[in-house]
C-alpha cells in the first residue's frame, strides 16, 4: 500500500508543472485578445491548433449589415421591391403590425419625440426607426403612399401609424416635395364659379367714369371755392411774410 502511494505522489509531481504551464499560457492568451471575443479553447490544446470562430462570424455579420445599409442608402426605393422586404412585410404597410407601448388602456395623444437618441435605441422603436433599410426620401413613392389615406388624400396621423414625431415631420416634408415634383398625385377641389359673382356690370364693380372737363381757373372740387378763410389767420400770414409779399 505504501509503495503504491509513493508511485502516485511521484506521478503527480511530474505532471503538475506541465498542467500549470499550459494554464498560464491560456490565461496570457485571453488577456491579449480583444473584448467581446469568444474563445472555444482549452488549456490542454496546443496553441497551434487553437482557433476562434465566434469573432469571425461576428465580423461577417457586421460586414453584411454594413453592406446592406450601403446598398439601399443611395436608392432606398429598391428595398421595397426586394425579397427581404416582401418576406418581412408582404403586401401590408410597414406600420400595419406595429403596436405602441403605453401605460394604461388609453393611448397618449402624441407619439414619442424620437426613437433614437445618440447611440441608444428605445425598447419599441417606431415602424421607420426599427428597420434601418427604410429611408424617407421624396423619390421613395411606394413608401410615402403607405402613409397617405386613399380616401381623403391626406397624410395619416402619427397616432394611427405609430411613427415618432421626428419621422412624421420628415414624412410630411417628403410628401410635400414629392407632390411639388409631380411624383405624387393630389386632388384639388373643383369649385364651379358663376358669372354673376365676377361680372363688372353692377355699380360696385363698374368702370370708373371719365374726369369732368375743367376750364382755366376752375377748382377740381366745387366745394373748395365755397370755403372762406378766417380773416385773422390771413392777417397773421400777411404780417409774417410781409417782406416777401412786396
Amino acid at each position: 500500500m505504501a509503495t503504491s502511494m509513493k508511485y502516485i505522489a511521484t506521478f503527480i509531481c511530474r505532471v503538475s508543472p506541465s498542467i500549470s504551464h499550459s494554464v498560464r499560457q491560456y490565461q496570457s492568451r485571453l488577456q491579449r485578445l480583444p473584448a467581446r471575443t469568444c474563445l472555444s479553447l482549452s488549456p490542454f490544446i496546443h496553441p497551434r491548433h487553437s482557433y476562434c470562430k465566434a469573432a469571425s462570424l461576428q465580423d461577417e455579420a457586421v460586414a453584411q449589415a454594413t453592406e446592406a445599409l450601403a446598398r439601399y442608402k443611395d436608392r432606398p426605393w429598391d428595398y421595397l421591391e426586394s425579397e427581404e422586404y416582401i418576406e418581412r412585410y408582404g403586401s401590408s404597410p410597414v406600420w400595419a403590425d406595429y403596436r405602441r407601448n403605453h401605460k394604461g388602456g388609453i393611448p397618449p395623444q402624441k407619439t414619442r419625440k424620437t426613437c433614437i437618441r445618440g447611440d441608444k435605441i428605445c425598447g419599441n422603436p417606431c415602424p421607420i426607426c426599427r428597420d434601418p433599410n427604410i429611408i424617407i426620401h421624396h423619390q421613395n413613392v411606394k413608401l410615402l403612399q403607405q402613409f397617405i389615406s386613399p380616401h381623403t388624400g391626406m397624410v395619416l396621423d402619427s397616432t394611427r401609424t405609430g411613427v415618432c414625431m421626428k419621422q412624421q415631420k420628415q414624412l410630411n416634408e417628403a410628401i410635400n416635395t414629392a407632390q411639388d415634383h409631380g411624383l405624387l398625385s393630389f386632388q384639388i377641389p373643383y369649385v364651379e364659379f358663376s358669372g354673376e359673382d365676377y361680372s363688372n356690370s353692377h355699380d360696385a364693380v363698374g368702370s370708373t367714369p371719365p374726369p369732368p372737363s375743367l376750364t382755366l381757373g376752375d377748382n377740381w372740387y366745387k366745394w373748395y371755392g365755397e370755403i372762406l378763410p378766417d380773416e385773422n389767420e390771413v392777417a397773421k400770414v400777411k404780417k409774417k411774410y410781409k417782406a416777401y409779399l412786396k
